[in-house]
């Protein structure tokens, strides 16, 4: 029988490639990319043979256009290599993918799919930093920036279902269940729906017509984002570490029941622990370890890095 073995939650940023000279003399810096490494290992020491990678989208690859709630990578997965993460195609095992993709909709989940993904560092920073080499992954695309999103409960629901589509697989699977994404921050992309001000008129326009030309936007967009006024909440992120550790992060839904409720604690930014919350459901929320929390203004972002073992389901 298949089986989700490990989960690994951790943070990413495109900064950590194109700034790391400007914080190589940090500690915490240091604390933050070695836990990369350590969540890697642990995924290697498990013999995980297929990587599930539950993750974001920043406009490099879903745009207005068509914007679903949740996203399966089912055949070819290509990353668009912005600010030093992989570019181009990655391995892949389709036919657990569409495996995974079936078992999903099975139990009522209205899954999209793709047979051409197009992922950015949402996705790709994972493969970079915390998938060993060579071991194929499914992409899993969750709706965080772009508003109507899908519900923290949902995203729960996501990874319960992710549970049982994994252990239908053919092959006793060794499936590691990674998110990346989070935690508190605040990035300049504008509610798409009320824009304000020129900067967010012109990043809600090239999240309307980004469709492959993302490149031509990337040059005015780039230091509208690195500009920002970093916005953590080390209280939002320790918080949730611990309900992480504890096995009780599906807590995390009933304290944002609203949107805007987890974006006043914990910025936009912090949307992207949907990741986070179906990754530890598909590991039946099981005992967590936090290996890292490095707060990282520098970065924008608070990061962290989490091991979570398998339990059994507990909502």
């Amino acid at each position: 029988m298949s089986a989700a073995v490990i989960g690994i939650g951790g943070s990413h940023t495109t900064l950590m490639n194109t700034k790391w000279d400007e914080v190589d003399h940090l500690a915490r810096a240091h604390d933050f990319r070695d836990a990369l490494g350590v969540a890697r290992e642990r995924i290697s020491s498990v013999e995980a043979d297929l990587v599930v990678i539950l993750g974001s989208n920043h406009f490099r690859g879903f745009w207005l256009d068509l914007m679903p709630a949740f996203t399966v990578g089912v055949d070819q997965v290509i990353a668009a290599g912005e600010h030093g993460t992989p570019s181009g195609p990655q391995a892949v095992d389709p036919s657990a993918a569409l495996a995974i993709c079936e078992g999903l909709l099975r139990r009522d989940l209205d899954m999209a799919f793709s047979s051409e993904l197009h992922v950015d560092h949402g996705i790709s920073h994972a493969i970079q930093w915390i998938v060993p080499d060579g071991l194929p992954v499914v992409p899993i695309v969750i709706n965080s920036f772009g508003p109507p999103l899908p519900t923290l409960s949902r995203c729960l629901t996501l990874g319960e279902s992710l549970a049982g589509a994994i252990a239908e697989l053919a092959g006793d699977r060794r499936v590691a269940v990674i998110a990346t994404g989070g935690l508190s921050h605040q990035i300049p992309f504008p509610d798409w729906r009320a824009p304000v001000g020129d900067d967010e008129e012109f990043l809600a326009r090239s999240f309307r017509e980004g469709r492959g030309r993302w490149e031509e936007f990337e040059e005015r967009r780039r230091p509208i984002v690195v500009g920002a006024t970093p916005r953590l909440s080390e209280s939002f992120d320790h918080d949730l570490l611990a309900l992480l550790e504890a096995g009780r992060s599906a807590e995390i839904a009933d304290r944002y029941p609203e949107p805007d409720d987890l974006v006043a604690a914990a910025g936009n930014g912090g949307n992207e622990i949907r990741a986070w919350l179906a990754m530890a459901a598909a590991l039946g929320h099981g005992p967590g370890e936090t290996l890292c929390y490095s707060p990282m203004p520098e970065w924008l972002t608070g990061m962290g890095v989490a091991v979570v073992a398998p339990g059994s389901p507990t909502r």
